[in-house]
């Protein structure tokens, strides 16, 4: 086996290493299109096959071209975090180890990291120290998972057993959001039968916190079931709900209190940004990714939730032919929707281990620290607007006050290539949005991306 297999990794951790090595000073966007990567990639699939060094040398050309350098310094799109050295390493080994980590029988390695992994994250958040944690995708399955437990709970606790019986017939489970949650929130609740378009909606203010007062009368018209979906971190500006006058309220209503906290979550682990924060260990469950603020590969969300029965009875399963424990052994099936699934916990185990807790609150306090100084060197130039406190990692922009202008400034700097950051609509109106969420973006790193920025939006007036 190590005859074929180790001339192949040798090739394709050669070509890795040019690729990180060029990734600085590259284009960060892709610079091939569609129809130039079909032209490089696509042919008919063969009788006989190809040889496997040739496949990986074509693959490694067409990457240098049209992967998107989301792991440069200069990356500022969509909170898309790089990854750590140490992390992809052990991301590696991962593959290398090929484990199914769907049960402890499978992998006990993976089983127990998992487990240890899980520990720290709840030491880190300062969150419930028995609750459970579930290794998913990312924070779209987090989403899912926790409000199916909040789902299991309140149905249960209603004299109803979804999981047996389904939805209908149940009694219905109400559920607020605010005006500005994320779109995960809705598509979780649409996999869950509870619907979108049934959610009733508390006003949020110009930053985008949910309004507690606005909730607080959305609740007072409702009966039975209730999930409370708050957000620590609007996708957007940075801005964290009230979560502790919401938390009040919904253990006053006798609802479950969801956070949706993708990156936001990560402010417990920074003295310095954990009073966002204030009040979210009053929630019953959790969600956030680890491949944003960690900066581990993708995919790698977290599912955690104060009630780990309910969690468990929402999520397990169970067949004869299956070796599962009933011991202090871990299966992760109990605890997410797969059953076969990546050992996505390792990558976790090897950051946190090699960071320790001043490390990751220095990953975080540092993006942060470079979202203001991004907004202060854009702010400063005349026809140049911030919309948002930066009180995080996000940073909204306008130029010129025109939607058109806006708009061209963003492709414009993702056309140019020195930095990529992406638009978004804000209140009604056009925006450039850019998220700091990676370990390794230094201060000349903005400098240079706001010099980009500011250029663009020159030369485009001068030519208007």
């Amino acid at each position: 086996m190590s005859q074929e297999s180790d001339p192949l990794l040798a090739r394709a951790h050669a070509h890795a290493s040019r690729y990180l090595q060029a990734q600085p000073e590259r284009h960060v966007g892709a610079s091939a299109d569609r129809a130039e990567l079909l032209a490089g990639l696509q042919r008919p699939l063969s009788r006989a096959g190809e040889p496997a060094g040739q496949v990986i040398d074509a693959l490694a050309a067409q990457g240098a071209r049209g992967a998107v350098a989301s792991g440069s310094g200069r990356y500022f799109g969509f909170v898309i975090g790089g990854s750590y050295p140490v992390a992809l390493a052990a991301d590696w080994l991962v593959s290398a180890w090929d484990q199914n980590a769907g049960i402890h029988a499978t992998s006990p390695l993976a089983a127990v990291v998992e487990e240890i992994a899980a520990d720290w994250m709840l030491g880190l958040f300062d969150l419930p120290r028995d609750a459970s944690v579930g290794f998913v995708t990312g924070c779209q399955m987090a989403n899912f998972t926790c409000l199916a437990a909040a789902r299991h709970k309140l149905l249960r606790d209603a004299g109803w057993d979804v999981e047996a019986d389904g939805l209908q017939g149940a009694p219905r489970v109400h559920v607020v959001a605010s005006a500005e949650s994320h779109v995960t929130v809705d598509v979780a609740l649409r996999y869950l039968g509870l619907g979108s378009r049934n959610v009733s909606r508390a006003e949020s203010d110009a930053q985008g916190r949910m309004r507690a007062e606005s909730l607080r009368e959305v609740l007072a018209g409702l009966e039975g079931p209730v999930i409370v979906c708050a957000q620590a971190g609007n996708v957007n500006t940075g801005a964290f709900d009230p979560l502790r006058e919401i938390g009040e309220l919904a253990s006053a209503h006798g609802a479950w209190l969801h956070v949706d906290g993708a990156f936001g979550l990560w402010a417990r682990a920074s003295d310095r940004r954990r009073g966002l924060a204030d009040g979210i260990d009053l929630a019953d469950s959790w969600a956030t990714d680890a491949h944003k603020w960690l900066n581990v590969p993708y995919d790698c969300g977290l599912a955690i939730v104060r009630h780990a029965a309910d969690h468990r009875d929402a999520m397990t399963s169970a067949a004869a032919y299956l070796i599962q424990t009933h011991g202090a052994e871990r299966d992760a099936v109990d605890w997410v929707p797969e059953f076969s699934r990546r050992a996505r916990g390792v990558p976790v185990y090897a950051t946190l281990r090699t960071l320790g807790s001043d490390g990751v609150a220095a990953l975080v306090d540092g993006c942060c620290d470079r979202a203001q100084q991004f907004a202060m060197l854009l702010a400063g130039e005349p026809g140049v607007r911030v919309l948002n406190d930066v009180v995080l990692n996000q940073v909204l922009v306008r130029f010129g006050d025109d939607d058109a202008m806006t708009r061209a400034v963003v492709a414009g700097v993702q056309a140019e290539g020195t930095c990529w950051l992406s638009g978004t609509a804000w209140h009604g109106v056009a925006a450039m949005r850019i998220s700091v969420s990676n370990w390794s973006t230094s201060e000349a790193d903005i400098v240079r991306s706001a010099d980009a920025v500011l250029r663009m939006f020159r030369g485009l007036s001068r030519a208007a």
